[in-house]
């Protein structure tokens, strides 16, 4: 007789608004941007992946001797006969924005939470980082029916709408939530391009398995504007069949029913695993992102370490 798939226990199936308020005490004493680390983008000595913050035009002035001559303002040189150079300045705030799915794949885990609470908590964790640093924080949020933006603005207001809009979609998760094909993903993508200025932080968070060729095509044209760090989530199943014999799985009134004792259907099961990360990997290198796979059996705030010493 086939046996279900049984995941985590029935109070930690979804989050709360409080949850993703307390959160923020577990930064206490981090920075996920090690602000005391910045440098300046002209000068090209950034330690990290990342551009850097938004750099505003300020005025245009005489050529120096010592002057970046890639800053030669041409037009005016032409025009009045003598070199002169444009001057930048450092934005104050970045606007680093948050694309968290919430979709059907998302509801499943077999080790400490599901990857839709990860996500959430994620997401969660990375706002409150952005905005104790003093930078515009906004975000989307979507499933395969919605999607909710926020656009970026230095405002506890803002950050507090996107956590409520996370609760929201996070509790609308259910097992007969209806699923769907990456186009909830790419049409997410699309909107981010039109929200986002040049400049921005862009994290994306997404299960795994959402990554078709399309939203591949799609984050190429965003990360030459945009610095990216690509966050997929994936439980333990998703990379390994456990030995239980008969497996069921069930989507709304579908059901799948498989052997995981199978040798050859386990082999061909891990070989896409690795086939995804491979994919992942080449993307993140492609678009010069940094990617950090997140997954379901550990803290969210230990998996998160690696980017505590990013700076920007």
């Amino acid at each position: 007789m086939p046996h279900s798939l049984h995941t985590i226990n029935e109070q930690h199936i979804h989050v709360s608004l409080q949850e993703l308020l307390d959160i923020r005490y577990q930064l206490k004493g981090l920075s996920l941007f090690a602000a005391n680390n910045r440098r300046s983008p002209l000068v090209g000595s950034h330690h990290s992946k990342l551009r850097g913050r938004g750099i505003d035009f300020d005025q245009v002035r005489l050529y120096l001797p010592g002057d970046d001559i890639r800053s030669i303002d041409w037009r005016v040189t032409a025009r009045s006969q003598q070199a002169h150079t444009k001057i930048f300045h450092e934005e104050k705030e970045r606007p680093v924005f948050i694309l968290l799915e919430q979709s059907k794949p998302l509801f499943l885990g077999t080790q400490h939470s599901l990857k839709s609470v990860v996500s959430a908590q994620l997401a969660s964790l990375l706002g409150w980082a952005a905005l104790d640093n003093n930078d515009r924080i906004g975000g989307l949020v979507f499933n395969e029916q919605n999607q909710r933006l926020i656009r970026p603005r230095l405002s506890k207001r803002s950050l507090l709408q996107l956590l409520h809009y996370i609760e929201q979609m996070n509790t609308d998760l259910t097992t007969n939530t209806q699923s769907s094909s990456t186009s909830s993903l790419l049409t997410a993508l699309k909107q981010v391009k039109e929200a986002l200025r040049p400049g921005s932080l862009l994290f994306i968070i997404i299960d795994e398995r959402n990554l078709d060729e399309a939203c591949q095509q799609t984050l190429k044209h965003l990360s030459i504007h945009l610095d990216i760090v690509l966050l997929p989530v994936y439980d333990l199943i998703d990379r390994e069949l456990p030995r239980a014999g008969l497996l069921r799985f069930a989507q709304g009134d579908r059901e799948l029913i498989i052997d995981t004792n199978n040798h050859r259907l386990r082999m061909a099961y891990e070989a896409r695993a690795q086939e995804r990360q491979l994919m992942w990997q080449a993307l993140a290198k492609k678009i010069t992102a940094q990617l950090l796979p997140i997954n379901t059996a550990q803290s969210v705030i230990e998996q998160i370490r690696p980017l505590l010493g990013m700076h920007y």
